[in-house]
């Protein structure tokens, strides 16, 4: 029985690394104002950095896919014989863990397994790839679940930024947590506990 492992886009994985790794990505939803794209598939990171720099642009929204966009992936991929594993963003900084928890629960099988990264960004991408070579390696689905979250809790999660003004706006950090950070002048290091983003 072969394994397919599916990841979402808030994993950051490159269309080159998911090709290398066979891995299926459930994508998220960007909204500017009025307009709402599959993000990476209609938006690329480049071409999102490059909106947010214009002066004139909304501050953008994300949304979760819908149960039924992992339902249609979770099928297809059980439909050719195949267990599945996804690794996602971490449930308490998206809805997108729950998305592909209730597809598994509309599908009614033990051959969808879900783990929650409990981090975002390349940190859920490395524990994908993991999954992705544990399977090429023949690993059976439950076993790749149970070796994923069990190497999460050794992944950790560091980020550079230049400012906290987008945390801020975003409502990952406190607006006093965002003023403090511009007061000292500081390109402030974060990292992600139980979920939750917080400064080094």
């Amino acid at each position: 029985m072969t394994v397919s492992i599916v990841t979402d886009s808030g994993s950051d994985l490159t269309p080159e690394q998911l090709r290398e790794y066979s891995i299926r990505q459930v994508p998220l939803t960007v909204s500017f104002g009025q307009q709402s794209f599959q993000s990476p598939n209609e938006l690329t990171p480049e071409e999102f950095w490059v909106r947010m720099a214009s002066p004139d642009c909304p501050f953008p929204a994300t949304a979760a896919p819908s149960p039924a966009s992992f339902k249609r992936v979770f099928e297809e991929l059980l439909g050719r014989g195949d267990d599945v594993v996804y690794v996602g963003i971490s449930e308490t900084l998206s809805a997108t863990l729950r998305s592909g928890q209730m597809a598994k629960e509309m599908l009614g099988t033990g051959r969808v397994h879900v783990v929650d990264s409990r981090s975002a960004s390349m940190c859920v991408g490395i524990l994908a790839i993991r999954a992705a070579e544990m399977a090429a390696r023949g690993m059976p689905a439950a076993d790749i679940a149970n070796a994923v979250t069990k190497m999460r809790e050794r992944t950790k999660f560091f980020v550079a930024l230049e400012t906290l003004e987008y945390l801020r706006r975003g409502g990952r950090i406190s607006g006093a947590r965002a003023a403090i950070g511009g007061l000292l002048s500081v390109k402030p290091i974060m990292t992600i506990v139980e979920g939750e983003v917080v400064p080094i």
